[in-house]
Formats: structure tokens, sequence, C-alpha cells
């Protein structure tokens, strides 16, 4: 696969970065070479209801990331200068683990922040498709992908599962560093819209089999920006869209954030979005609003999620 002009490893501009490094040489934006980066493989039933389903799904959690948001819950993994000796680099191994998930029920296999190693991605499932097993790969970004790669992946992916972040660029570059969030994620959703439309397919399960999925967490005191962004989509795109509105935002004990990150969302500004999302007439789903205590993941642990 590294010898695709789009998927080249030896001139890196997989991702919007398009950093141009030589991942076989050196480490690009993302601080990942060419080996695959995995932080942790274990059953996750934390998800949607039609990702999760009663058994859960085996999320492949990649480490690093192109996004180094401020607030970012997968801390622990996500930051680009951090590093453990118990991450995978070796792909049988890797393949290896997912495969003990597949053997348990499980026939979908989601892989998080995928964008700055999708090479790595698509050999994983190779590899998995070279045992005889072919679950419903479900990909989990930060949204900020680049359509050219994308496109690449019509025929491997067949869930896209994006956050979209923000709608003011300005709020995009004071928590992650980026300048063009918007104008770059909502080309990617659009490119993701093309390939599966608005519809989701569910198997005999009422696990999905083929489609999109929007996820948009709301952040304390910016409710008009997340009001924003729902407009625009139904305004641009769909407004039968599937979204998963999320309510989990807590400040990381870790962290170093700015003030109005330090806090909780309110239930007051959560319900605000809740009206647009209901009055747009987007399909979906819409966590509750106490959702924050269920989702602070420890990687550390084996299961990070507790259930």
């Amino acid at each position: 696969m590294e010898k695709h002009s789009l998927l080249n490893l030896s001139n890196c501009k997989i991702c919007p970065h398009e950093c141009g490094t030589n991942r076989y040489k050196s480490k690009g934006y993302c601080k990942v070479g060419h080996l695959p980066l995995v932080a942790s493989v274990f059953a996750h039933k934390g998800e949607e209801p039609v990702i999760s389903g009663e058994n859960g799904i085996c999320n492949v959690f990649f480490a690093h990331c192109n996004l180094q948001c401020v607030f970012c819950q997968n801390y622990q993994i996500s930051k680009n200068s951090t590093s453990n000796p118990g991450w995978m680099s070796n792909k049988h191994q890797i393949v290896d683990e997912i495969i003990k998930i597949l053997d348990n029920d499980i026939n979908i296999v989601g892989f998080v922040s995928p964008s700055h190693q999708v090479v790595q991605m698509i050999e994983i499932i190779n590899e998995i498709n070279k045992k005889g097993y072919n679950p419903t790969i479900v990909y989990n970004s930060n949204g900020y992908d680049k359509v050219e790669t994308l496109k690449e992946l019509e025929n491997v992916v067949d869930v896209y599962l994006p956050d979209l972040k923000y709608y003011n660029n300005q709020i995009a570059f004071r928590y992650s560093g980026i300048k063009n969030y918007f104008e770059v994620a909502t080309m990617a959703i659009k490119e993701m819209y093309r390939q599966k439309g608005a519809s989701i397919v569910l198997n005999d399960k009422n696990l999905i089999e083929f489609g999109l999925i929007i996820r948009h967490l709301v952040l304390p005191t910016h409710a008009d920006d997340s009001i924003n962004l729902l407009k625009f989509l139904a305004n641009n795109i769909s407004n039968r869209l599937y979204i998963s509105l999320m309510s989990q935002y807590y400040p990381p004990k870790d962290l170093l954030l700015p003030n109005e990150l330090k806090e909780n969302l309110s239930t007051n500004e959560y319900n605000k979005v809740v009206k647009i999302i209901e009055d747009l007439g987007f399909r979906g789903w819409i966590q509750e609003a106490e959702s924050q205590s269920h989702y602070k993941p420890n990687f550390d642990n084996d299961i990070p999620f507790s259930e």
C-alpha cells in the first residue's frame, strides 16, 4: 500500500498537515514512523447502541493524534510527546489481539484516531481479512481528515464516525492549534456523506454495517458554536444525518486548561443545543446531561473505560 502515490509514507501527505516527512527514516507531525503505534485494543461497550450492541466493538486505539486538543480525554495516549513501552508496534501482535476479541461474538472493529496511521490501518485490516475475518470497519476520527485520503478508503471503511468539533476557527485554534479546522473537517464530512449518504444500514442484530454518524461534543460556554455547527450541517449537507450529541465533557485533572474549560458543561447550555438539534430534525442519539461521570478513561488499565 505504501507504493500508492496518495498513501505514501516516504513523503507523507496522508493527513491535512501534509508534513512531507519520510516516515521510514523519521517521524512527522504525529511523531509516528512507518510502523503502527497502538496504545490499546479492547471490547468497548460505551459507544452508540448501533455500534456497541450488547457485546461491544473491538476498538483499536492508535497512539498520538494529528490534532493536539488541550482538553482531550484520551490525553494519556493522544499527546504526540508521550510514549509507553507497552504500546504495540508489531502488526501481527495487534492483529492477534483483534482476533481474540472477534472470536468472542464481536464482528465490528473501530479504529480510533486513525488519520495519521491510515496506511498502518489498511495493513492491519488486510491481515485480518487474510485470516478469514471480515468485520465491519469503523473509522473513528477527529474530523481533521484529508478528502483525497478518504477517497482511498471508500471500499475499505464501512462506517464513518467522525467528530465535528468547531464552527469558529478561532476556537479551533485556541483549543486544537489548527487554523482551518472548520473548512477541512466539513469538506471531509461532505466526502464521507458522498460515500455513505445520510441513512445507516443495520443488520439483524440492530448493529450498524454501513453509514455515517457524526459526533459533536458540546463544550462549556460554547453552546452557540455548537448551534451554528448544527445549522451548517442542516443547511449545507442534510438535516437527516445521524448525529451523536455528547455532553460528556469534563476537565481532565492532569491538563493545563483555559479558565472556561475548567468546569463541566452546564445542563442549561446543553439543553439549548438539544432543542436546536431536535428542531432541525436530525436523527441519532443525545447523551444524558449527567454523562460526564461515565466517560473518564484510564489507559493505564487493560480496559480503559469502566463499563
